[in-house]
């Protein structure tokens, strides 16, 4: 399964340099988090402060509930989401409390004629 999801990032020219640099290599236990809980492939793509990411997940494995709980009670993840909502934002659409939002697919060439 294919998700894309959306989040802002401060507006910030140093915060934004930051957050790229970040991910130039995240840590390994993130990697290995994500692995873990079924996330195959993982694209994060910016224009001006609105982030896009593209997650391909096995649908055998992944549940975003329970990779959620998981990186509550994993240090090394716990301090990166903690390190990373310092550079990101919540969009206007993001409801309380959440950062990543699910964006609903609109079109797909696949399913024309």
């Amino acid at each position: 399964m294919r998700y894309a999801l959306a989040l802002d990032l401060v507006d910030d020219a140093q915060r934004i340099a930051d957050y790229e640099k970040a991910h130039e290599k995240i840590w390994p236990e993130v990697c290995e988090h994500l692995r873990k809980h079924g996330v195959l492939e993982m694209e994060i793509y910016r224009l001006g402060t609105r982030l896009f990411m593209v997650m391909d997940v096995d649908d055998a494995v992944y549940d975003a509930t329970a990779m959620a709980q998981a990186a509550i009670h994993n240090p090394a993840v716990a301090r990166w989401e903690a390190l990373m909502w310092t550079y990101q934002a919540p969009t206007p659409w993001t409801p309380a409390g959440e950062k990543w939002v699910a964006m609903p697919r609109i079109f797909s060439l696949a399913d024309q004629p």
